[in-house]
C-alpha cells in the first residue's frame, strides 16, 4: 500500500492554507494510474464564513480544486518526479461536472482519481470525490505541466 501523509504531499503540491485541499493520499496504483486521496472539511475552513454562514456548504469549485491537485499528485507519482520550484500545473479543461450531494463540516471528501490519457504535455482523468460512499461530485478532469518560464503562454 502506497500512502503519503501531509508533509510528504507539500513535496509534490506549492499550495499551502488555505488552498492546499489534500490531506491524505491513502493509496495509488502506477499500474493501475489510480490515486485515493482524502480531504478533511473541518468547520474552521476559511470559505465557511460566508459560503453561507447559516448552513455552511464546501463551494463546488473547491471540490474539483481538490480533485485537481488529487490528480496533480497522481502525475507526478506516474512520472517518478518531484515538481521543482518552476513547475506549474494548469487546467486545462473540466468535463461532464455533476454535483451529486452538498459537502459541510465534519464531512471526510474521499477523492479518486485515474489517469484515462496522458500525450504530448496534457494529461486527461476521470475523477470522483465521495461522502460516506456517496457521491459528492465527479468531473472529467485535463490539466498540463509547465515550467514558470513558460507560464506567460497559453496553456
Amino acid at each position: 500500500m502506497n500512502s503519503l501523509d501531509i508533509n510528504q504531499i507539500k513535496e509534490y503540491l506549492p499550495h499551502r492554507y488555505p488552498l492546499l485541499l489534500v490531506d491524505r493520499v491513502l493509496d495509488w496504483s502506477l499500474e493501475d494510474k489510480t490515486i485515493t486521496a482524502i480531504k478533511n472539511v473541518t468547520v474552521n475552513e476559511e470559505f465557511f464564513n460566508g459560503h453561507f454562514p447559516h448552513v455552511p456548504v464546501m463551494p463546488g469549485v473547491l471540490m474539483i480544486e481538490a480533485l485537481a491537485q488529487t490528480a496533480a499528485l497522481l502525475s507526478f507519482l506516474t512520472e517518478g518526479r518531484k515538481p521543482d520550484e518552476n513547475t506549474v500545473v494548469y487546467f486545462v479543461g473540466i468535463d461532464n461536472a455533476r454535483f451529486k450531494r452538498p459537502v459541510g463540516p465534519g464531512d471526510q471528501l474521499k477523492m479518486d482519481v485515474k489517469i484515462t490519457r496522458a500525450a504530448r504535455g496534457i494529461w486527461k482523468y476521470t475523477a470522483v470525490a465521495s461522502v460516506d460512499g456517496q457521491v459528492a461530485v465527479e468531473a472529467d478532469l485535463m490539466c498540463t505541466m509547465r515550467s514558470v518560464a513558460d507560464s506567460s503562454q497559453n496553456a
